[in-house]
Formats: C-alpha cells, structure tokens, sequence
C-alpha cells in the first residue's frame, strides 16, 4: 500500500540535504521523495512505514519530527485574557482595628 509521509527535518546546507537524500535514496520501499530545504520539509512516497521513514531520517543527526499540517492546531480550552477571581476582602478577627500607638514627641533642648 503505497503512503505520503511527511516530516520536518532540521536542514541547513546542501550537506543536511544530501545526507537525507542518501539514507532515502537507500531506504526499501521509497517510490520518491522531495527535499524542501527552505521549509524544512520532507515528502517521502511508497510503500513504506511512517515510523520507519522517521527512523532512517533520525539516522543522519538531523532533528526530525512528523509534520504536523495535517492535524489543525487545537484551540485553546481557556480563554487567553482570564478574569481575574475577586476574593471577599479579609475580615479583622477585631471588629475595631487597634489605633497605632502614639510616641510622645522628643523634645530637643534648645542650646
């Protein structure tokens, strides 16, 4: 059962690209592939495992993971802007607040 998988691979020179383009060109199963070094994608078609793809991919250094286009991004579960929780102002034990204690004013000795 020929298959599309798609990965994005961490390429940033010819040399990234040839060395995937090597362990693809190798790989049992592969119809094509395309390189795009600008995007970082990779499309292999054929007969081939996803998983398997993944794994040659990851043999050359390259960081590699699954595409993720197919999938649409899920929506956030919270709003972004979050009121804020209001919570009762804190009632004194005391109903009265005790008065700070007044310090008789120093008097300075004139000389």
């Amino acid at each position: 059962m020929s298959q599309t998988v798609v990965l994005k691979v961490g390429m940033s020179c010819q040399g990234c690209v040839g060395a995937v383009n090597r362990v693809l060109g190798k790989m049992e199963g592969v119809e094509s592939f395309d390189i795009d070094i600008k995007e970082q994608k990779v499309t292999v078609k054929g007969n081939v495992e996803p998983e398997a793809v993944f794994q040659t991919v990851s043999k050359t250094g390259k960081k590699t993971s699954f595409w993720e286009e197919a999938a649409p991004a899920p929506a956030p579960a919270e709003p972004e802007a979050k009121p804020v929780e209001e919570k009762p102002a804190e009632t004194p034990t005391d109903p009265e607040p005790k008065p700070a204690e007044e310090k008789p004013a120093e008097t300075v000795a004139a000389a």
